[in-house]
């Protein structure tokens, strides 16, 4: 017999699709992709954006996209290659020096920048202290400008000269916020401001000075990785390249967590998108037996009657997906319309790789879960012509469906790029869906003893669950693992928000109080107690360099880049304290012990740096302390609170290892708004103190966290909304045998009342079930994911008991709603159909 050409295939199958979109049969497939494909887009793009947009907020901790930093100018090739690439450019050159006027001199920080600086954020200054702050603009040649404790430290005032080395600037206006400022919290002395043109002029910058020397770029993404690309290799050792997660601990962190949680919601839309495509597609299988029968007994192959359903399919699923993503697209931006006000004026655009990566999840998971019932109907025997009852001839769909898992999950890592959510949320749903299923076939065989003795409805609602154990089994478990994603995101959205709120808490200091000198130490705590400040402990600090480990030189050890190369590169702030201070925890060893006499003294290390630096307990660490090597014994290790705006220490000294060297004090404090006159007060009561206030810093960083909440709980949003969508999908899919099922117990002479209080029986105990499934399954995997993936305490959560009692309504209401065409519609209509 001649085999059929594929144009007429095709021809077949697509007026077969259009006949069945007339009848309304293929609907549910169609719309459950189309659901899935939009949301899994419209997460995609909404992440891709906001994390771009987020990123572009924190570039302003550095004033530009990328940095070039170093302690020696950059090569003239370093520039050019920028310039080439059409990056923007902006120089600034940072050094510490004495500014001197007729009555004084102070110890100040002093940064040379061009006319470019900032490429992003904004300086703000004032006309004079305190006064109402303007942005933009910055100090013209033989201008300055100028932090106001300066002005009050040398009895300065607007339209005052200066000398910054050999070069006299007039100060114009009061510097108050610089938007790299941010990224360098400990050049904390006086700042000014000067152009770039003057530098020379003062004489400062000399072969061997201490000077930091800063290339800004500012441009477009892939100009930007070429860059970083094309220099990386040849950056000299005291050369490194920063970008915006470089730029400030705290955003690094907050921008972490929103990237895993936005890949967390992306990764479950994916889950409920396979679930929707599965009981869709075997719904769409289930109904085509007879005609696969029918088209085998006209002559077609068992080829062709493969290739023409799956042709369907694949017209379907593009159609689907095409349409998915653009809706998706369409979602997106009247979100980002509705956070205008919060959001950067220009947010990237997100590029085509959500919507390509929406569309081939959709396609993937059509072909993966489509593949096990498009199989079982090229073996439809056309004997089912004449024998309803023939079904087709098993095959090994657990393999089939095995590597749909595999490409689902492949598409989960790709989306994603972290091996550790993958496995958590693919392998903990598989493990808890094989162990929670097998608990509940067996719990529905116990009920069978129940149901001899129950009345009419329930004897109707649970039989029908126990008439097909294993398809119950599949629905209460697919009906959990909707209820379950959505219990996680909105676990996990509170317990982020938690973490993140907690991170800057109301009070957190925003000020920070250094070069307290031994003498002043008491009066100036005092004084704090006097203002009623929420103060830290007043610690000491020595700078000292660390130089060996175990007799070897540390630059043998550490390899570059990493943060303990950064650690031996310039002087610790060293300090001794006898309590452990708050925010730090032992990871291990112990707190200080009483040593025997002439044994080393101990240190505790930073965690993070005593990995890097290949620390371990019982190592000796020489240090170098104004001219003087002193030896310590590691003897515990900490883990640190960074966001807590607290004094923090890389190395903490047993009390009496340092006492005898010369030591300042420093300390955090809270004062409340409205105090600028007392602040004022204290800094001529201390003139050798330096008090940094941090509010700006407080107030970018708590907005950037705003931003990252309200994210969260948009993308809760999407994720409900999709949830919803795969639940009507879900009970959809088996609602064609209990309409006939209904049809023929109305014909028997049941009640309709009888009829409705089945459904509630039987939808809301499966509803019930899921929900109770969902809560242990919610449980287990967020084990999983705090301890591995979010660094989050784990608790036990009690408010997911909820979930039984939310299920039950859901799937409940749901199931009756959707049943309502078996009451309405006539039996002998429905039972002639089927």
């Amino acid at each position: 017999m001649a085999r059929l050409p594929l144009s007429r295939l095709f021809s077949l199958a697509v007026r077969q699709l259009l006949r069945d979109a007339r009848a309304g049969e293929l609907r549910v497939l169609f719309f459950a992709l189309l659901v899935a494909v939009a949301a899994s887009t419209a997460i995609g793009y909404f992440g891709a954006r906001l994390n771009d947009a987020m990123l572009l907020r924190a570039t302003e901790f550095l004033g530009a996209d990328l940095v070039l930093d170093g302690s020696s100018p950059a090569r003239d090739e370093q520039i050019r290659v920028g310039k080439e690439l059409g990056l923007e450019h902006a120089r600034v050159v940072e050094f510490s020096s004495v500014i001197a006027t007729d009555t004084g001199i102070q110890l100040s920080s002093i940064k040379a920048a061009d006319e470019a600086y900032p490429l992003r954020g904004e300086l703000k200054s004032a006309a004079r202290p305190y006064a109402e702050e303007q942005s933009g603009g910055g100090p013209k040649p033989g201008e300055a400008w100028a932090e106001s404790r300066l002005l009050t430290a040398l009895d300065l005032k607007i339209g005052d000269e200066i000398d910054v080395g050999s070069k006299t600037v007039r100060i114009t206006r009061v510097l108050t916020y610089e938007p790299d400022r941010a990224g360098n919290l400990y050049s904390l002395t006086p700042r000014v401001l000067i152009n770039l043109e003057d530098l020379a002029a003062t004489g400062i910058v000399q072969p061997g000075s201490r000077v930091t020397f800063r290339e800004l770029w500012r441009g477009t993404p892939p100009a930007l990785a070429s860059y970083h690309q094309v220099i990386e290799a040849g950056l000299e050792p005291n050369q490194r390249l920063l970008d915006g997660r470089d730029g400030n601990q705290q955003i690094g962190g907050a921008l972490g967590k929103a990237e895993r949680y936005l890949n967390m919601a992306s990764l479950v839309a994916v889950l409920l998108s396979g679930v929707a495509v599965a009981l869709s597609a075997t719904r769409f299988a289930n109904r085509r037996f007879d005609a696969s029968a029918l088209l085998r007994c006209l002559g077609l192959s068992r080829r062709e009657t493969l290739l023409l359903f799956t042709l369907q399919l694949t017209i379907l699923g593009l159609l689907a997906s095409l349409v998915g993503a653009a809706l998706g697209w369409l979602a997106q931006l009247g979100l980002f319309a509705l956070l205008h006000d919060l959001l950067p004026a220009n947010v990237p655009g997100g590029g085509l790789m959500p919507a390509i990566a929406g569309i081939g999840t959709g396609l993937v998971a059509l072909a993966g879960f489509a593949l096990p019932p498009l199989a079982a109907l090229g073996r439809v025997p056309p004997l089912r012509v004449l024998r309803r009852d023939m079904l087709p001839v098993p095959a090994g769909t657990w393999a089939v469906y095995g590597a749909a898992l595999l490409a689902l999950g492949l598409i989960m890592w790709r989306m994603s790029l972290d091996l550790v959510l993958t496995f958590a949320l693919l392998g903990g749903g598989v493990v808890a869906a094989l162990v929670l299923g097998g608990l509940l076939l067996l719990g529905l065989q116990s009920l069978r003893r129940l149901l001899a003795r129950a009345s009419l409805p329930w004897r109707l609602g649970l039989g029908q669950l126990l008439r097909h154990p294993l398809a119950a089994a599949g629905q209460a478990l697919a009906f959990g693992l909707i209820l379950l994603s959505m219990a996680l995101i909105a676990l996990l959205r509170g317990e982020l928000l938690d973490t993140w709120q907690n991170q800057l808490p109301e009070n957190a200091p925003n000020y920070f109080a250094l070069n307290i000198l031994p003498a002043d130490k008491d009066a100036f705590g005092a004084r704090l107690h006097e203002l009623q400040a929420q103060a830290a402990p007043l610690y000491p600090v020595v700078p000292g360099r660390l130089i060996s480990i175990n007799g070897q030189p540390v630059q043998d050890i550490v390899s570059k880049d990493s943060s303990g190369d950064k650690a031996i590169q310039r002087d610790l702030s060293l300090t001794w304290a006898a309590n452990l201070p708050a925010g730090n925890a032992l990871t291990a060893g112990s707190w200080w012990t009483q040593p025997p006499a002439g044994a080393v003294p101990g240190v505790s290390v930073e965690a993070k740096v005593a990995e890097s630096l290949k620390l371990k307990l019982g190592d000796h660490l020489m240090f170098t302390v104004a001219g003087v090597n002193r030896e310590a014994r590691v003897t515990s290790l900490r883990s640190i609170n960074w966001d807590n705006f607290q004094p923090n220490f890389f190395m903490i000294f047993q009390p009496g290892t340092l006492q005898d060297l010369p030591a300042t004090y420093l300390t955090s404090f809270y004062l409340a708004p409205g105090h600028d006159p007392q602040i004022i007060e204290l800094s001529r009561s201390f003139p050798a103190v330096t008090i940094l206030p941090i509010e700006a810093l407080l107030a970018q960083l708590r907005s950037i966290l705003a931003q990252v909440t309200m994210a969260v709980e948009y993308v809760l949003l999407f994720v409900l909304a999709a949830g919803m969508a795969v639940l009507f999908s879900g009970l959809q899919s088996t609602l064609d045998e209990r309409i006939r099922q209904g049809a023929l117990l109305r014909a028997l002479g049941a009640e309709r009342q009888l009829l409705i209080k089945a459904r509630r029986i039987e939808f809301g105990l499966l509803g019930a079930t899921s929900g109770l499934l969902a809560a242990l399954g919610a449980e287990l995997v967020s084990l999983v994911l705090y301890r591995f993936a979010f660094d989050l305490p784990w608790h036990p959560h009690p408010w997911l008991l909820l979930l039984p009692v939310i299920g039950a309504l859901m799937v409940g209401g749901a199931g009756v709603f959707g049943t309502r065409r078996a009451l309405n519609a006539s039996p002998l209509t429905v039972l002639r159909e089927g």
